[in-house]
């Protein structure tokens, strides 16, 4: 076992500078001073070439041939799969290359903040060329005469391809749209929220949701950020959310969201900490975590009403009368601009425009300073409104100017999972809603952490979801879902 054992020696140390390099990511979107923005862009890059060099390290092939898989438990074999699949991945790509991606991305998160905040796309277009062209490079580098944009992909959600995505969309599309203009033109129309909520009183409110889901704040923090997001494994996960003095839900929502992210990571088993199994073992899996947070037990009708309660202690006046009032509140459709505030019927429109584009970005049938007429006409044949400005359209994510080409459709893939998942723990756990209406998410978190969570990478993406639910994965649980809920709540 000694090859193994210094395998895993090696390994550790690696995720460990990892972690410290997320951290770095971490401080840059939270805390770090504007005017640091070039010096980090070079510490992101001086870590990357020293991540990279530890992934390509000869010695990680040699103790790869010298190990026999046979002498080894489950979890070695899994670890062994890991290990290969990025080792063999860095190997394809040059240290200089990796440094320049990390560079680039770094600087670019500044100026896509400012450009969005200046509403100047013009501004951040150099910057997003640059990066794209600095993807295909590695793309081409990756693929090996293959789909440049599966290559990418593969980083996201191992074991799919771009065409699968687009078959698995060419399916849900149809019925999204039916069940948009159903929605949209019925007679019964849920009322919106209006007026201001203090920004400290919607973070005491979110800090207690996040709580109650089961985030555990001796091992975590929750900050603000331009976009939320989730950072870090093991025994330091982070989040940030974000605030809107006339929109409440959206920092409640974003950080049960977030926290989906964070307490799958802190669910994983400590055995596994810093070690190729030690986090989530995909984003389409990650995003399972989330979105099922966030949706299917966020806005259900029996967590609804104990936020709503909880609203009128934090807020005291609301503009909703009663709770069955406000579940139509917190389950409004309409035709918004920005994804993260989507309803669950347009969310996945969304995320299927971002997937178009990109594919079209990466494979060079779309030029960057063409995108914005592209994303807008798009936006308006998908959802029947013009964009308005560029922060409501083409600068309203940060994905691509931190390169994250590949990872959008994994969002819709965890809808699926998600709905997956559901189905089968509302077979497990039958008094589910009575438990929701009271406050107490355990039982739901506790069968996702017993069932999916705790392993990690030991499983790949597709396997993990058959573990937990029994099933192979389909588009109809959350179709289902979405259209019984829907319909119901609308009156059709």
């Amino acid at each position: 076992m000694t090859n193994y054992d210094d395998l895993m020696g090696f390994v550790r140390e690696t995720q460990a500078l990892g972690a410290v390099a997320g951290r770095l990511g971490w401080d840059q979107e939270t805390m770090m001073p504007a005017g640091a923005a070039a010096q980090r862009g070079e510490e992101m890059a001086a870590m990357e070439g020293v991540l990279h060099a530890r992934r390509v390290d000869p010695r990680i092939g040699e103790w790869l041939a010298a190990i026999d898989p046979a002498a080894l438990d489950d979890t070695g074999r899994a670890n062994l799969r890991e290990i290969r699949r990025s080792f063999e991945r860095a190997s394809k790509v040059p240290a200089k290359l990796a440094a320049a991606l990390a560079r680039a991305t770094s600087l670019a998160h500044g100026v896509w903040a400012k450009a969005r905040a200046a509403e100047d796309y013009d501004g951040f277009a150099p910057t997003l060329a640059e990066i794209i062209a600095l993807r295909r490079e590695e793309a081409a580098a990756l693929a090996s005469g293959g789909d440049p944009y599966d290559a990418l992909l593969e980083d996201y959600e191992p074991g799919t391809s771009g065409a699968e995505i687009a078959a698995m969309f060419d399916a849900m599309r149809p019925r999204l749209v039916a069940l948009s203009d159903k929605v949209l033109g019925a007679e019964r129309q849920p009322a919106a929220l209006t007026g201001d909520y203090p920004e400290a009183a919607q973070i005491a409110l979110s800090t207690e949701v996040a709580q109650a889901f089961g985030y555990d704040m001796t091992h975590g923090r929750i900050d603000k950020a331009v976009h939320p997001f989730s950072s870090g494994s093991g025994a330091d996960v982070r989040i940030t959310t974000r605030t809107d003095s006339g929109d409440p839900f959206n920092c409640i929502y974003s950080t049960i969201h977030e926290v989906g992210h964070a307490t799958y990571e802190q669910g994983v088993d400590a055995a596994h900490r810093l070690t190729a199994l030690g986090q989530g073992v995909s984003m389409g899996v990650h995003e399972s975590q989330s979105r099922i947070y966030e949706n299917q037990l966020g806005r259900s009708r029996a967590f609804s009403a104990h936020l709503f309660g909880r609203m009128r202690a934090q807020f005291a006046d609301l503009n909703i009368g009663d709770a069955e009032a406000f579940y139509g509140t917190v389950n409004r459709v309409r035709r918004g601009y920005i994804r993260t505030e989507a309803d669950e019927i347009h969310y996945n429109l969304h995320v299927m425009l971002r997937f178009d584009l990109e594919r079209a970005l990466v494979a060079g049938d779309l030029d960057v300073h063409d995108l914005p007429e592209a994303w807008n006409n798009r936006f308006e044949a998908d959802f029947g409104v013009a964009v308005d400005k560029p922060s409501n359209g083409v600068l309203q994510d940060v994905h691509w100017a931190a390169g994250l080409f590949g990872y959008f459709p994994t969002y819709s893939l965890g809808n699926v999972y998600a709905g997956c998942l559901h189905e089968a723990l509302r077979r497990a756990v039958p008094d589910l809603d009575g438990q929701l209406a009271a406050g107490d998410s355990s039982a739901a978190t506790g069968w996702l952490r017993e069932h999916l969570q705790q392993f990690g990478a030991l499983r790949e993406p597709r396997d993990t979801i058959i573990h937990a639910t029994g099933s192979e994965p389909s588009v109809e649980p959350l179709l289902g879902y979405l259209e019984a809920k829907f319909s119901e709540l609308y009156g059709l």
